[in-house]
Formats: C-alpha cells, sequence, structure tokens
C-alpha cells in the first residue's frame, strides 16, 4: 500500500492510480472494478476492517465490493440516494447509457450487495465527514478531514489522462456523468473547503491543494452562462 496521509492508505493497483481504493484506518473507501477482486482481497489478508464504504455506486467503484464484504465480514455503507442501485446491481439510473457504459456494466459490475448504512451529509466515516457531490451519479459523496484539510473527492475530479496515463486534472467525462452541470456545482463546493490535499477516485493524489482550488476556479471563470442562471 501507499502512504499519503496519516491514516490514509491507497491500495495498489494495474496501473497505480488509474483505478483508486483507499484504506481509512480501518474503512475502506471504494473497491474497484470486479475483475480486481484477487488483488483487493489479497492486499486486505490480514488487516482488522470494520467496514466499507462508497463514493459512488458505479462498477469501477462497487466492483469487488460484494467479495471484500463477504470475506471480512463487514458491513456497507452508501449514498442513502443509492441504495437501490447497490442492492440491485442495476446501474440504469447511475450512468449514462452508451456503449462504453454497457461493457463496463457486463465486465466491471459487481454483484448486488445488502447496504447497512445509508450517508448522508453531516455523517462521519473514519474521522472523514460525508459531503454531499451529487452530478457524476445521482448520489456522490466525498469525505472531509477538516482536522488537517485532506480530501478524498471520488470522481468529482480526475487527476488522469485516460489516455496517456498521465497526471492531468479534469472534469469526469461526460459519458460517465448524469449531471455534468451539478457536478461543477460539486466541485466548487469542495474548493470552497480549501483541501491541502486532494484524493482522487482516478489519478494521483496531490498535495497541494491550491491546484485543485484554481483548476475548479478556472473552470468557472469559462464555463458558459446559461440565460436561466
Amino acid at each position: 500500500m501507499i502512504d499519503i496521509v496519516d491514516g490514509v492508505q491507497l491500495l495498489r493497483g494495474t496501473p497505480n492510480y488509474l483505478v483508486n481504493v483507499y484504506l481509512v484506518d480501518d474503512i475502506l473507501i471504494d473497491a474497484g472494478t470486479k475483475p480486481a477482486t484477487r488483488g483487493l482481497l489479497r492486499q486486505l489478508k490480514g488487516r482488522n476492517i470494520k467496514a466499507h464504504a462508497l463514493t459512488h455506486v458505479h462498477p469501477d467503484h462497487q466492483g469487488a465490493s460484494h467479495p471484500i464484504c463477504e470475506a471480512h465480514g463487514i458491513p456497507l455503507w452508501c449514498s442513502e440516494a443509492e441504495i437501490a442501485a447497490m442492492e440491485s446491481g442495476d446501474m440504469t439510473g447511475q450512468i449514462p447509457r452508451n456503449t462504453i457504459t454497457r461493457l463496463q456494466n457486463v465486465f466491471w459490475t459487481g454483484h448486488a450487495h445488502p447496504v447497512d448504512k445509508g450517508l448522508v451529509e453531516g455523517d462521519s466515516v473514519a474521522g472523514f465527514t460525508v459531503i454531499s457531490t451529487p452530478g457524476h451519479s445521482p448520489g456522490h459523496l466525498a469525505f472531509w478531514r477538516e482536522s488537517d484539510r485532506v480530501l478524498i473527492a471520488g470522481d468529482v475530479l480526475n487527476n488522469i489522462d485516460f489516455i496517456t496515463l498521465q497526471e492531468r486534472l479534469s472534469l469526469p467525462p461526460d459519458i460517465f456523468t448524469i449531471d455534468a452541470q451539478e457536478n461543477m456545482r460539486s466541485a466548487q463546493k469542495l474548493a470552497d473547503l480549501n483541501p491541502r490535499v486532494v484524493c482522487f477516485g482516478h489519478g494521483k493524489p496531490i498535495t497541494d491543494g491550491a491546484r485543485f482550488v484554481d483548476f475548479v476556479q478556472q473552470l468557472a471563470e469559462t464555463a458558459p452562462t446559461s440565460g436561466n442562471s
């Protein structure tokens, strides 16, 4: 595992930083894709994990949730707004329907699993406060530790170019995002926290949070204005 900050570790992937899974003290945040199951279970072997929480119910974040919860005998927590999707395995309302997401659904989506707790803004997970950040998915969540300004942002923003795999801040692609405008509002909400460290669902975490804040501000300044705004 890769140490990020005190109490936050990143599980190794293939390649690293493409799809991120975090261990925050004894809580697992996200679970990659279904094919990642074996590697994740290997890294978690012997670890005392007490619960598993999701930033959102997408195939590349809940893929290994069921076998991990079964293997470790732990409860699953996700956004209250996405419980039905997690418990049914139905991604219809979670992600736009297109050729790529249909393929993801076949190869990446994990088995349905009962949710023990629906998370809402203000809840606490391993010392982090739950922040409601909808847009990329209907009930997307981020996790915020104010004491040292550490943010687990999920997919509100990415820090990777999916073609070159090089580090690059960007909004999540529209083909994976239910409501891009709502996601942009969530990005601004997170930037307003002025984080010091930002951990992404995709891409290398950054320890210069000003980059994140500045990037979101640039997006806001260049975004087209709506006649209804």
